[in-house]
């Protein structure tokens, strides 16, 4: 079973999105841009849902 974590290597603030793309098995500039549309209808709809991420899902273990 596939488990959510955050990328220690693939990581721009916190490695949120590089983590997702991992879990997904995507691109992570895809997680990325769809983060950054979020951001545009005023902030709340991408800053909340990856704050809450950031706290949530656990770093990789090496």
């Amino acid at each position: 079973m596939k488990k959510l974590y955050r990328s220690q290597t693939d990581k721009k603030i916190a490695g949120v999105c590089g983590g997702i793309a991992e879990y997904f098995n995507i691109d992570p500039t895809i997680v990325r841009v769809v983060f950054f549309i979020l951001l545009l209808p005023g902030g709340l709809p991408g800053v909340v849902p990856y704050a809450v991420l950031w706290l949530v899902v656990p770093v990789k273990p090496n």
